[in-house]
């Protein structure tokens, strides 16, 4: 697999790379000083339909006159995290014209009487009901991350092999493979002490390796010695909180704000949005509406939905702008 120049690679092997946090050093972005900046975008995670939703909402804002890809900061997670690197790399018009015009990948034949679809949505099935699972005999979010890395790490998918095709997957998906000029925090988790980790311009750590980090869910993702896997697994799909100090925060969430935890955990979205507001940030949500909802969540890794779903959060967009345009701007 390539990973990133060897003086980074050694600085990994020990101790994370000025910029690579954990929650337990003082640096930690997760707590940013009061007054950070004036906005923040944060991108939810939610599959592959999830992140066409994404785009397809940030090119309707777009469209209708208010650019939110010129945030101060943006924060993305799993899915979310692959739509901020290609908002900030390409206009979002065009990742949503491509999104659009693609073809579904060809598949091998299914079998006689097979549902077209329901492999995608037996492996995301799958894979809730081992995180519901590990949720249930957690002690708490450090203590999910913790069996859920030592679980994927363990996954036949954290193979060399398959981690130089995954590499290559999301290498393809970016218009632009070098960090942006402006802040991006890309979340993920670090498989073998459950550590959340945020990953910006300064980590050491090339954007394509970040966001493939980020986005592994059923795999632990190799970046030199480390093994990392996905950012929704760091406190919920979203992470919001990772924008206190900002003036104004958009939050776009695939998912609804939904979360498998359970509530004394405080890692919902609804609670990370009180907090915010009370250190007095405001902050506005988009949740998809009744037309997008169906193409996510049990169906988000059917990519023959990315093109509906990114119409649907387009038209949501183009709706939403004008309520927003005086809180953005």
């Amino acid at each position: 697999m390539h990973t990133s120049p060897s003086s980074s690679q050694h600085i990994l092997s020990t101790t994370p790379p000025c910029g690579l946090t954990s929650d337990r050093d003082q640096l930690d972005p997760s707590k940013p000083e009061p007054n950070a900046g004036e906005r923040a975008l944060v991108l939810g995670g939610g599959g592959s339909t999830g992140n066409a939703w994404l785009i397809g909402v940030v090119a309707g804002l777009f469209d209708a006159g208010l650019d939110v890809t010129e945030a101060d900061l943006i924060i993305g997670t799993s899915a979310g995290s692959t739509a901020a690197a290609q908002i900030t790399g390409a206009r979002p018009t065009e990742q949503l014209a491509a999104i659009i015009s693609s073809a579904a990948p060809q598949t091998r034949p299914r079998p006689a009487g097979s549902v077209p679809g329901a492999e995608p949505v037996r492996l995301t099935t799958d894979h809730l009901e081992r995180l519901r699972a590990t949720i249930a005999a957690a002690d708490d979010v450090a203590d999910l991350r913790r069996r859920m890395g030592a679980a994927l790490e363990a996954d036949p998918a954290s193979n060399s092999a398959a981690q130089t095709g995954w590499r290559a997957t999301v290498a393809a998906r970016l218009p632009d493979q070098q960090w942006p000029q402006q802040s991006l925090f890309i979340t993920a988790v670090d498989a073998r002490t459950g550590d959340p980790v945020v990953f910006d311009r300064t980590s050491g750590v090339e954007l394509v390796d970040a966001v493939a980090a980020s986005c592994a869910g059923g795999f632990a993702y190799g970046i030199g010695h480390g093994r990392y896997i996905d950012g929704g697994y760091r406190s919920n799909a979203d992470n919001a909180d990772l924008a206190a100090g900002y003036a104004r925060v958009l939050v776009l969430s695939p998912l609804g704000g939904r979360s498998l935890h359970p509530l004394e955990w405080g890692t919902h979205l609804a609670t990370q949005v009180d907090e915010l507001r009370a250190q007095g940030s405001t902050v506005e949500t988009i949740f998809p509406d009744s037309t997008s909802e169906p193409m996510l969540g049990a169906n988000a890794m059917n990519v023959a939905l990315r093109p509906p779903a990114a119409r649907a959060g387009y038209d949501q967009g183009r709706a939403r702008a004008g309520q927003l345009f005086e809180f953005w701007r």
